[in-house]
């Protein structure tokens, strides 16, 4: 029997009410009620407080309409509350002082424990209480993650990550299977908390080659999808990276998942290449948000034609809302998808 709820039943590939939306980095900077309560420094300073949190999560919620809920969060909380040593720096990103360049390093990196985040979950729990929408849960996928603690920054090269990966495998794998088990850890604290469905970012997985992401990466993120299928098989899951149309049969067979595209890949040829079952999410070019509000209502249309009916589709962007996006054009975006595929149901 499909859901009534339209989020949940699109993940599925059943019938929806409308077509879904929601967007990636729907809470945060683009919004002026974001700013009132953000507070100043770090983010994971207003992570750690669950009413200030679960107050930004809501606010897109209450502005847009939009069909689900994504948890305030980052994806280097666990690493951060099992005392790597990282930070998110303002304007800068994830920092960390002392980067994962040898073993001894590894020591830094053990294995998260539900307690380490218990005040995620206390944000999860105040967010179920209020939302008449689901809450999506989030982690980052073990490459991405690992890229920011290697690097010790964000890079355009990953020349410290890849120089890991091809002169000390072994090292690598003990990684990548250490930042599995915090991703499925962190997840998982949030399923149980009361979320409904999950999104694993892999946003820099396109400055891989095909046979890098299969080698070094696709077995640990499949592991990550692996175990949350064994302990929550009715929350639907999320796989998106940026810049990843090579590797899309290649992330498709990590299994489970929604595959979450980004704009430069069109719905009709992903199905194409991955079977006409696939429920995909996304994807409208972030860019077009911020041309206004007639482009980005275009574009819409674009992707709603571009999926032709199916049943299996998350309206998305194709990556995440812009801090200077216009808060009017996205929900102007949010009113056209819903009235345009209500009508057409």
């Amino acid at each position: 029997m499909s859901s009534p709820i339209p989020f949940l039943s699109a993940a599925k590939g059943e019938r929806a009410q409308h077509t879904p939306v929601w967007f990636m980095r729907q809470a945060g900077r683009s919004l002026p009620e974001y700013r009132s309560v953000r507070g100043e420094g770090s983010i994971l300073n207003a992570i750690k407080q669950p009413d200030v949190a679960a107050e930004i999560t809501l606010q897109p919620v209450r502005r847009y309409g939009v069909d689900a809920a994504v948890l305030y969060s980052d994806i280097v909380v666990p690493a951060h509350a099992v005392g790597f040593g990282i930070d998110v720096a303002p304007g800068t990103g994830p920092v960390a002082s002392t980067p994962l360049r040898s073993e001894s390093d590894l020591s830094r990196l053990r294995q998260l424990e539900a307690s380490d985040v218990e005040y995620v979950a206390e944000t999860v729990r105040i967010l179920c209480r209020e939302l008449s929408v689901p809450l999506l849960a989030f982690a980052g996928a073990p490459f991405t993650v690992a890229s920011y603690l290697i690097e010790g920054r964000p890079s355009k090269t990953y020349e410290h990550t890849k120089a890991l990966m091809h002169t000390d495998s072994k090292l690598w794998h003990s990684v990548m299977e250490r930042l599995a088990q915090h991703s499925a850890t962190f997840i998982r604290t949030q399923l149980d908390a009361g979320a409904k469905a999950f999104q694993v970012f892999d946003s820099w997985a396109g400055a891989l080659g095909e046979r890098e992401y299969r080698e070094f990466v696709q077995p640990h993120t499949a592991s990550v999808f692996s175990q949350l299928k064994s302990s929550h098989p009715d929350a639907p899951g999320i796989h998106f990276g940026i810049g990843c149309d090579h590797l899309l049969e290649a992330m498709n067979e990590v299994g489970n998942a929604v595959i979450g595209l980004d704009w430069r890949t069109p719905i009709f040829k992903a199905r194409q290449r991955l079977g006409g079952d696939t429920v995909v999410q996304g994807n409208l070019d972030p860019a077009l948000v911020l041309a206004g509000e007639q482009c980005a209502l275009d574009g819409a249309r674009r992707v709603l034609d571009d999926n032709q009916g199916h049943l299996g589709h998350i309206f998305n962007l194709g990556h995440g809302v812009q801090p200077n996006s216009d808060p009017g054009v996205l929900k102007a975006v949010v009113d056209f998808v819903h009235e345009t595929t209500r009508s057409a149901s």
